[in-house]
C-alpha cells in the first residue's frame, strides 16, 4: 500500500519525487534496487544524487532496498515544465536512450550569471560602477566623456542590480527554463 504524502514548503523543481506505484501491474517496473549502483552521494533528507548515462539527477526516493515499483509525482504549478523536463531526462537515462542537452542554463545564461557575480563583488569592494565594467569589459574605451551615455555602463548598471538579486535568492530562478514575460 502507497505510504501518505506530505509535501514540505520548499519542493525543488530539480528533484525528482519517486513514490511507490498504487499498482504494481508493470512488467518492467523501476525499483530503488536498480537505481542502487548509480547512487553518488547522499547530499540531505531522503534526497539522493544519481550518475546515469554520464548525467546526474537528484531524486527524492522511497525507502532504499524496497522492492516496489515506484513511480514521479510532478506537483502541478509554473514549474511544472522545469519538472517535466527534468522527468524526460531522468527517464531517457533510465531506459539507456540519447539524452537531450539541458536547456534550462544556456552558454549566454552561465556567462550573465558570472558577470552578474563579478559586478556584485565589484560593487561589495567599494568599486564604482565604471571601474566594475572596466573589469568585466575590458576590451572598450570607457573614458569619463562617453561613460555617461554609454550602452556599457547601462549594462553594468542592470548587471549589478541583476546579481543583487541573485544574492537575495534569486539564484533559485537560474535553473528554470526561461519563459516569456505576459
Amino acid at each position: 500500500m502507497a505510504q501518505p504524502i506530505f509535501w514540505t514548503a520548499r519542493v525543488d523543481p530539480a528533484v525528482i519525487v519517486l513514490r511507490p506505484q498504487l499498482t504494481a501491474d508493470c512488467v518492467q517496473a523501476i525499483t530503488t534496487d536498480r537505481l542502487a549502483p548509480h547512487v553518488v552521494s547522499q547530499p540531505a533528507d531522503s534526497v539522493v544524487r544519481l550518475c546515469i548515462g554520464g548525467e546526474r539527477f537528484d531524486a527524492d526516493l522511497p525507502v532504499p532496498g524496497d522492492q516496489e515499483p515506484f513511480g514521479a509525482l510532478i506537483l502541478l504549478d509554473e514549474l511544472t515544465p522545469d519538472r517535466l523536463g527534468a522527468l524526460s531526462r531522468f527517464w531517457m537515462a533510465l531506459a539507456g536512450k540519447s539524452i537531450p542537452p539541458d536547456t534550462r542554463l544556456t552558454g549566454q545564461r552561465r556567462k550573465r550569471a558570472r558577470d552578474m557575480l563579478r559586478a556584485i563583488d565589484g560593487r561589495a569592494t567599494g568599486a564604482t560602477y565604471r571601474a566594475v565594467g572596466e573589469g568585466i569589459f575590458p576590451h572598450h574605451d570607457l573614458d569619463a566623456a562617453s561613460w555617461v551615455g554609454s550602452a556599457i555602463r547601462e549594462t553594468t548598471i542592470r548587471l549589478v542590480r541583476d546579481g543583487m538579486k541573485l544574492v537575495r535568492g534569486g539564484y533559485r530562478s537560474i535553473l528554470q527554463q526561461p519563459r516569456r514575460k505576459r
